[in-house]
């Protein structure tokens, strides 16, 4: 296995599970699991969360497991096709990211079941929605990196890896539940919502480097220095692109903007 090609699948699993904090399931996940609204229940909101982090890398398991299958499938490929596959994998993810030319890979629009929290005990409801937040696919996908990290994971060849993975993916999915560990009034959960939406467009803009980086990086494993150019080039090309295109998009919305004033 190349040592760059698992590094960089890695990085993509941890910023793809961070990046997974700011879908409408992991907001509504901080607003519902949190220490007053746990009390409330006559629950323990430590106890809570070690349910739901354990659901989440259940659920990363499962995920694991399916990259593992893929790996077992792509076993053939391992080497220096499997390397160029995964750079052109990475400039696929930055340009769905990114929405160049509107295209983007599917997000599954869905949410867990919120009726749980009054209908189940804590470790079912907890473990439940941390099940599906850990599998990545069950609820709103927020980045292409979620795909994209299956398939690098695929392409290591490895099932033990693929596997590994995605157990990375569930713990640090599932962490994000203590993003509301000291949100325990209304009005410091309000706060927090407020810090989480001012920084969502960086945490996209996270998940694009580390994509990008993995680009160049992965191009470099299969061409050397040859690699690395063409990719950090065709990077470059597509945020050119990106930023062209929004142009007019943006003076369009401006001049929409505008217009309602007036």
């Amino acid at each position: 296995m190349n040592s760059i090609l698992l590094t960089v699948t890695a990085a993509v699993t941890v910023a793809a599970a961070v990046r997974g904090t700011w879908s409408p399931c992991g907001l509504s996940m901080v607003s519902a699991i949190n220490p007053f609204s746990e009390h409330a229940r006559g629950n323990r909101y430590w106890l809570t969360s070690l349910w739901f982090i354990a659901g989440s890398v259940t659920g990363g398991a499962l995920l694991g497991s399916g990259a593992g299958l893929i790996a077992w499938i792509l076993r053939p490929l391992a080497g220096h096709l499997s390397i160029t596959l995964a750079a052109a994998a990475c400039l696929i993810a930055i340009a769905a990211d990114l929405e160049v030319s509107g295209f983007h890979l599917p997000l599954h629009p869905r949410q867990v079941n919120e009726l749980w929290l009054d209908r189940y005990r804590r470790w079912i409801y907890a473990t439940g929605f941390g099940l599906q937040v850990g599998t990545g696919f069950a609820t709103y996908i927020m980045t292409a990196a979620t795909y994209l990290l299956v398939l690098l994971a695929g392409l290591s060849g490895s099932p033990a890896f693929a596997l590994q993975i995605g157990l990375l993916f569930g713990f640090v999915r599932g962490l994000a539940v203590l993003w509301s560990s000291r949100a325990r009034t209304p009005g410091a959960l309000r706060s927090l919502h407020r810090r989480l939406s001012a920084a969502e467009p960086w945490s996209l803009r996270a998940v694009v480097a580390v994509e990008a980086t993995g680009a160049v990086s992965v191009g470099y494993a299969a061409l050397g220095g040859r690699g690395a150019a063409i990719a950090a080039a065709s990077v470059v090309t597509v945020l050119g692109y990106r930023i062209i295109a929004s142009g007019p998009a943006r003076r369009d919305a401006e001049n929409r903007a505008l217009t309602v004033i007036r």
